[in-house]
C-alpha cells in the first residue's frame, strides 16, 4: 500500500507521551522521518527508537518550548541531520508548570485566583513556544514551496469542562495562530490547520486529576467520555489519526481550519455542573 508520507521530515513537538507519541509512531509508519522535541528525555528516546523501528529514521531533540533559543536549535539540528522540514506538529502544552522558584504551581481555579506568573507560564508553554516554532519552520516551508502545520488546540476553548482562564485562553490563541497563519502562508502552499480534542486518555489528566487517588482516575477520565455523545474517551490514536489527514496530500485544499475530535463535544457538556462539579465552587 502507498504510504501517505513518504521520505517527508517532521517535528513533533511534546512527542514524547499522548497525541504527540502516537502521531510520531503513525507518522513513521507512512514513511516519515521524525524528530522528537521534547523536556522528557527518557520517554522521547524510547518514542523515536520505537518509531524508528516501524519506518524512517526518527531522533529526539530535547526542546523547552518555553525556550526560544532551544526552539531554534531544534529547527536548526533539523534541517541539518534530514535536509529539510515539511510538517510541524505543535502537541506540545499542558497546565501544570513551574514557578521561578521551580515548585509546580498549580492554583485554584477560577478568575478571581488568577496568578501572574502562572498565566505568563502557561501562555509561554500554550501559545508563544508554538509561535516561535512555527516563525523558525516557515522559511524553509517558504524556500521549498511545501509545508504542512498542524496545531494542537482543545475543545475546551468552546465547551470548557471547568473554569480555566489561564490555559483555555492559551488555546484560543492557536486558533488565531492557525487561522492567520493559514491566509499568510497560502501563496508558498503552505496549509495550516489546528484540532481540537475532547477529553483523551493522556498524561495531560494526571495534574487535573491530582486531587483524586491515583487509582481512582482513570474511572474519572472514564466518566468525562460517556458524557460525550459518542459514549466514550479518546485515545492518543484517534488524535493521530486527525493529524495524519492534515499532513498529508488528503488534505491538499484544506486550510485554516479547526477540527473538533471530541467525541460530539460540544453537541453536549462532559459532566452536569462542569468538570468535576467545580463550575460554581471557584475550585474549591
Amino acid at each position: 500500500m502507498k504510504k501517505l508520507l513518504p521520505d517527508k521530515v517532521a517535528i513533533i513537538n511534546g512527542g514524547a507521551t499522548g497525541m504527540g507519541r502516537s502521531t510520531a509512531l503513525l507518522f513513521a509508519e507512512e514513511g516519515c522521518s521524525c524528530v522528537i522535541a521534547d523536556i522528557n528525555e527518557v520517554e522521547g528516546k524510547k518514542t523515536a527508537a520505537e518509531a524508528t523501528k516501524k519506518g524512517k529514521e526518527c531522533i529526539f531533540v530535547h526542546c523547552d518550548l518555553t525556550d526560544l533559543q532551544q526552539i531554534k536549535g531544534c529547527v536548526a539540528q533539523t534541517v541539518k541531520k534530514f535536509g529539510r522540514v515539511d510538517i510541524l506538529v505543535g502537541s506540545a502544552g499542558g497546565s501544570k508548570v513551574k514557578s521561578r522558584d521551580g515548585v509546580a504551581g498549580s492554583p485554584k481555579k477560577g478568575i478571581q485566583y488568577v496568578d501572574e506568573e502562572y498565566y505568563d507560564s502557561i501562555m509561554a508553554l500554550n501559545l508563544k513556544g508554538h509561535v516561535f516554532f512555527c516563525k523558525e519552520v516557515a522559511p524553509y516551508m517558504i524556500k521549498q514551496q511545501y509545508g504542512k502545520i498542524v496545531l494542537i488546540s482543545s475543545m475546551g476553548v468552546y465547551s470548557p469542562p471547568g473554569p480555566s482562564s489561564e490555559y483555555h485562553s492559551a488555546k484560543a490563541g492557536i486558533l488565531g495562530l492557525t487561522f492567520n497563519l493559514a491566509y499568510e502562508l497560502a501563496p508558498y502552499h503552505i496549509t495550516v490547520n489546528a484540532i481540537m480534542p475532547g477529553p483523551v486518555k493522556t498524561p495531560f489528566w494526571d495534574p487535573v486529576f491530582s486531587m483524586i487517588p491515583e487509582s481512582e482516575r482513570g474511572a474519572a477520565l472514564d466518566k468525562l467520555g460517556q458524557a460525550t455523545p459518542l459514549g466514550r474517551v479518546g485515545l492518543p490514536e484517534d488524535i493521530a489519526n486527525a493529524v495524519l489527514f492534515f499532513s498529508s496530500d488528503m488534505s491538499s485544499f484544506i486550510t485554516g481550519q479547526a477540527l473538533g475530535v471530541a467525541g460530539g463535544v460540544p453537541l453536549s457538556r462532559y459532566v452536569e455542573g462542569g468538570f468535576m462539579g467545580m463550575r460554581d465552587q471557584g475550585g474549591k
